[in-house]
């Protein structure tokens, strides 16, 4: 599957933005709700386990809890999930337990955790004050996936409400307004009483 090859590179891609991060970089805040850089590596590696699992068996939400953040933790976890993608029935129809208890094929599945996948990678990224340079394919591939998070009160808590997206918008800016995120978010601009757009 073309899509197993985008989300190894997405991860690729997002590696060595978590290797920048230092000990003391991980009470920054970021564009997640309520969660400094910490709390946001702890959500990433837990939902690499869960993943990883969740495609190879059934598995119950405790399989995506947050895990201890250090950079040996988020390589293990993108290790273990590239893994299980490539060795999953390619027939198989995965239970998420964090979404429902519904079953998605699992082609939905890797889409899926490509797009948290390069998201969380801008989070990090601008949490530190950089950016990303992901290649376009992978921006065409997030957009895609971006276009289909559904509107309204079904995407809570996992995304904040679409942003206006100007003509002139990027693919990326684009794919960030669909989930909620603001393209030009930096820290300066995030007050701890300010309430960024969702996780």
């Amino acid at each position: 599957m073309h899509i197993i090859d985008l989300h190894r590179r997405a991860l690729d891609a997002v590696r060595p933005i978590v290797a920048r991060v230092r000990p003391a970089d991980l009470d920054r805040p970021t564009p997640c709700a309520g969660w400094d850089l910490r709390t946001l590596l702890s959500h990433m590696i837990g939902q690499d386990h869960g993943f990883a699992a969740a495609v190879l068996a059934d598995v119950s939400a405790e399989a995506f809890a947050p895990r201890t953040p250090t950079i040996e933790a988020h390589e293990a976890g993108a290790a273990a999930v590239v893994a299980a993608f490539a060795a999953a029935d390619p027939v198989r129809q995965v239970l998420l337990a964090e979404l429902g208890g519904r079953r998605f094929p699992l082609p939905s599945v890797i889409g899926f955790h490509l797009l948290d996948t390069l998201v969380h990678g801008w989070d990090v990224a601008v949490s530190l004050d950089t950016g990303v340079d992901y290649d376009d394919d992978l921006l065409a591939a997030a957009q895609t996936q971006a276009e289909l998070v559904p509107a309204g009160p079904a995407r809570a808590p996992a995304f904040g409400p679409i942003l206006p997206i100007a003509d002139e918008s990027t693919a990326w800016a684009r794919t960030l307004a669909l989930l909620g995120r603001d393209s030009h978010w930096t820290v300066e601009r995030s007050p701890s009483a300010r309430t960024p757009a969702g996780r």
